[in-house]
């Protein structure tokens, strides 16, 4: 039933790429095209990507992406190849009960699954088991997707790494000797080598769009509320879950399907329409469009590889048409740490403390979060931090007034190491190419001003490559609840600097 690879492959593939990525590297609307057309079943790229997770994932350097692999993601796969042979009704491609039909995905283990472990990689909770399935992953089984495989987290997902003590390290597959970043490095990590189309992640100060960018694929922070999650901590308005995939059109695709008020979670809101799944003459979009620039946003210290991917992406999209501007934002890394771990101090770092109370098998980097954020909240008491939320919020609105969109890096820096947990801070490289070192490791990624101000859709696209291997991301960011706007312009990006699928196997 399966048709040659390089038919089925994206277009974005050359020859060279196609021969290796070959159903693996197959993405998830391409992948229903086939599953529609009879060309490719279900099972067959289920096979394809488990084998793939078999040869690539386990071994001192392997990837360590994930942790479960399902047992009954035949017996699904299979059931989706009848319905497709039995000829169903399926609607609009990407629409209703069959959205995302015999599509195997990956989900951060975070995203519970009812009788399957839920750990949050914590040694003393790996025999804890979910009751429900969470939202994201109730969405993605009513719209007919197959969850294959889990993937690793650092500890209650509070790193930029990814390494724990129960999963071990899992490594970035464009250099194994760095890191996927975090928290959702597993989710990033299983994409970028060819493990699944789509994957779930979750965002509070960036963890999915630094894995995104570190791993050379698409990551989306929805607006705050647009797709569900677990209360009490959803009320946190930093929160977000939401997709990962390798093309701009697949995260849409699992962005509409996660998408819409639910029951559970008292703070979603709805959308005004379905993100669009194509985006015929892409690079179109640009023509007319004025686009701000903000390469430090403020004064963060920007890996000069990194500052030279985002500003080929700003030139390109200028050759394509749109009016490209610098502007300048009145920010401070020092002050956004101060404001977000008073933040974290007053929510996650106290729900972190509870939870862990009396716990002895803690990664570093989990004690050393909970004594931060609680320093933060003595410090800063929460209306004096809800102030300085609110500077920001109007620092950002004036900086795009009259713009369709902001550009920014993802990350300050170019990479991190596998095993690192950063507890004395991180180096990074000034304006004049000076070493510079930052206090506390989030100041080395340019994310949770955007989790601040949360009502912006940000998605992250890869922009270009760094010297040590890794994938550079160049974060997109729109006018509050404005989805649409930063996909047609990550369409536009994705047609006018296509980047690889997979990384060399």
């Amino acid at each position: 039933m399966t048709a040659a690879p390089e038919a089925l492959t994206d277009a974005r593939l050359d020859a060279a790429d196609a021969a290796d990525a070959g159903l693996p590297g197959l993405g998830a609307v391409a992948a229903l095209r086939a599953f529609r057309s009879r060309d490719l079943s279900p099972v067959e790229l289920l096979d394809a990507v488990l084998d793939r997770i078999s040869r690539l994932d386990d071994g001192d350097q392997g990837v360590g992406a994930i942790v479960q692999v399902l047992d009954d993601a035949h017996d699904a796969a299979r059931s989706a190849e009848r319905r497709y042979a039995a000829g169903s009704d399926l609607g609009p491609l990407g629409s209703g009960s069959g959205a995302l039909l015999g599509l195997p995905i990956a989900t951060k283990e975070k995203h519970g699954l009812a009788g399957r472990p839920l750990s949050q990689g914590l040694m003393a909770l790996r025999n804890e088991v979910a009751t429900d399935d969470h939202p994201v992953v109730e969405r993605i089984r009513a719209a007919g997707g197959i969850v294959h495989a889990r993937t690793a987290s650092p500890e209650f997902s509070c790193a930029t790494v990814t390494h724990s003590r129960l999963w071990g390290v899992t490594r970035n597959p464009w250099n194994r000797e760095l890191s996927p970043g975090g928290s959702s490095g597993g989710a990033g990590a299983a994409l970028a080598a060819g493990y699944a189309p789509l994957a779930t992640a979750s965002d509070i100060a960036g963890s999915t769009r630094i894995p995104a960018a570190f791993c050379g694929v698409v990551g989306y922070k929805a607006p705050y509320g647009r797709i569900p999650g677990l209360p009490p901590l959803s009320a946190d308005w930093y929160r977000g879950d939401g997709p990962m995939a390798r093309s701009v059109a697949d995260t849409a695709l699992l962005a509409n399907v996660l998408s819409g008020i639910h029951p559970a979670d008292h703070g979603t809101v709805p959308g005004s329409a379905p993100i669009p799944v194509e985006f015929p003459d892409a690079a179109a979009w640009a023509k007319g469009k004025r686009i701000a620039l903000a390469v430090r946003l403020g004064d963060y210290p920007v890996d000069p590889d990194v500052e030279r991917a985002v500003r080929e992406t700003a030139a390109a999209l200028a050759a394509a048409g749109a009016t490209v501007e610098e502007v300048e934002l009145p920010w401070t890394s020092a002050g956004i740490r101060d404001v977000t771990m008073a933040h974290f101090g007053s929510i996650l770092g106290p729900a972190m403390s509870r939870l862990t109370a009396g716990m002895t098998e803690l990664t570093d980097y989990t004690e050393r979060f909970i004594a931060d954020a609680a320093a933060a909240a003595e410090r800063m008491e929460l209306v004096e931090m809800l102030a300085g939320e609110a500077r920001m919020q109007a620092d950002l609105a004036a900086a795009m007034r009259g713009f369709d969109v902001l550009l920014t890096p993802v990350n300050a820096v170019a990479g991190l190491q596998a095993d690192g947990s950063y507890l004395d801070g991180i180096d990074a490289v000034g304006a004049d190419g000076e070493r510079v070192h930052l206090e506390h490791y989030w100041q080395g990624h340019m994310t949770v001003p955007f989790n601040v101000c949360n009502r912006c859709p940000v998605l992250s696209v890869p922009a270009g490559v760094a010297g040590n291997g890794l994938p550079v991301g160049v974060q997109i960011v729109g006018h509050p609840y404005a989805e649409e706007s930063v996909f047609r312009a990550g369409a536009a990006v994705e047609a006018l600097r296509p980047w690889p699928l997979l990384a060399p196997a």
